[in-house]
């Protein structure tokens, strides 16, 4: 089997794990939005994604969107991509969506909050020399039981927590961000 037809064969078991995961995603929440994003990407990133989604569905894990009643959003600087992000990231071994969205939430900043459901359900495109496949991407709502944000980043990638009112243009997905932002009122 050649390099080719194994990075086929690859992104097709990715496809297959992603619609798995979308459709179990969308009968066990109703998402106050749905995106599609596409992503070009060189064909190292491609076989890294589809190894990811091969796993869960998930190319970059799961997400939680913090806000506040007054509105606010909590953000998290990824130094990184040097922009600012929600906080979320890769799934351990057997862990569920929402324990791995705690987890996440509590290392990048420090917050414990109550969940309320799926804000944001993204399907993820991704191209690279011919081939395509795509993942899932979930991100929970959740409200802030605590307000102070604290960063204990074990993977050194996050270097600030912060609530925004306006987000910065320097915001990864602003534009979705603020679609939710209309949609739910907030």
């Amino acid at each position: 089997m050649t390099a080719v037809d194994n990075l086929w064969y690859l992104a097709d078991e990715a496809d297959q794990r992603a619609a798995q995961s979308y459709h179990r995603l969308q009968e066990e929440y109703d998402a106050t939005l749905e995106v599609d994003r596409t992503r070009h990407v060189s064909r190292e990133r491609f076989r890294t994604v589809s190894d990811r989604i091969r796993e869960n569905g998930l190319p970059y894990g799961v997400h939680t969107l913090v806000r506040r009643d007054s509105g606010e959003i909590l953000l998290v600087r990824h130094e990184g991509v040097d922009m600012w992000v929600i906080p979320g990231g890769e799934l351990e071994p057997g862990e569920g969506l929402l324990d791995g969205a705690r987890r996440e939430l509590a290392e990048e900043a420090g917050i414990d909050a109550t969940y309320d459901g799926m804000g944001i359900l993204a399907q993820v495109d991704f191209f690279s020399d011919g081939h395509d496949t795509w993942g899932v991407l979930p991100v929970f709502e959740a409200r802030p039981d605590t307000v102070d944000p604290e960063v204990d980043d074990p993977d050194d990638e996050i270097s600030e927590a912060r609530w925004f009112d306006d987000l910065p243009t320097d915001t990864r997905d602003r534009d979705v961000l603020q679609a939710w932002r209309e949609r739910t009122g907030i």
